[in-house]
């Protein structure tokens, strides 16, 4: 899928095409030069713009990543949120969490790609903290959800630190090996697989925590 779509949900409207287009061929270099190596100059060069119509946009180079970090966590989240909307069971929200993950990564692999190369360059950005917050506020939303699906019982022996790990951890590696090229099978064809394993992750931990007990 064109990534300009997935830009379009989050920057609509004429009056924010030049941004689109900054954001876009942004991306294009981060992806193909790195964000540390990729320059303002390089992107006015491929936007067509000027560096002052950049500056006006974003401010800066970190600016530009940070749009495009939370345009993607915008556009997963509300892209998970919705397809949660008619689930009845935790069982089958888990199984849509991961196959809802997997479509997003397979509909927009370079944004998927940048999200994972991103977090070392936010890491050291001064906006850290309020990435933190968003992104905790997206995990804390989901979590209610889970809590809401199922009784204290069945999640409680499950640190939060450790939960989204459990349902996302093996769905996210294989992302990540198939985005790299170290395997070449898409992760559409083992989203069952993948989404079993994550609802076992759960289920069984909460068995062993209550026979350890």
């Amino acid at each position: 899928m064109d990534n300009l779509v997935l830009l379009e949900s989050v920057y609509s409207g004429r009056r924010a095409e030049l941004k689109r287009i900054i954001l876009n061929e942004a991306l294009f270099c981060f992806l193909n030069d790195g964000i540390e190596s990729t320059t303002i100059e390089m992107i006015r060069d491929r936007a067509n713009t000027s560096i002052g119509a950049i500056y006006h946009h974003f401010k800066n180079k970190e600016g530009i990543v940070r749009a495009l970090y939370l345009s993607a966590l915008q556009d997963q989240a509300q892209r998970r949120e919705h397809a949660l909307q008619s689930v009845q069971s935790l069982q089958q929200g888990v199984e849509i969490i991961i196959a809802s993950y997997i479509d997003w990564v397979v509909d927009f692999p370079d944004f998927a790609r940048f999200l994972y190369t991103a977090n070392f360059v936010l890491s050291k950005s001064d906006d850290i903290s309020e990435l933190k917050q968003k992104n905790q506020q997206r995990n804390q939303h989901l979590l209610t959800w889970m809590k809401q699906k199922s009784d204290d019982i069945f999640l409680q022996n499950i640190p939060f630190e450790l939960l989204l790990s459990l349902v996302i951890g093996a769905t996210e590696s294989y992302c990540r090996a198939w985005l790299s090229g170290k395997v070449s099978t898409s992760p559409i064809a083992y989203k069952q697989t993948l989404s079993q394993a994550a609802w076992r992750s759960i289920s069984g931990f909460t068995t062993s925590e209550n026979k350890a007990k």
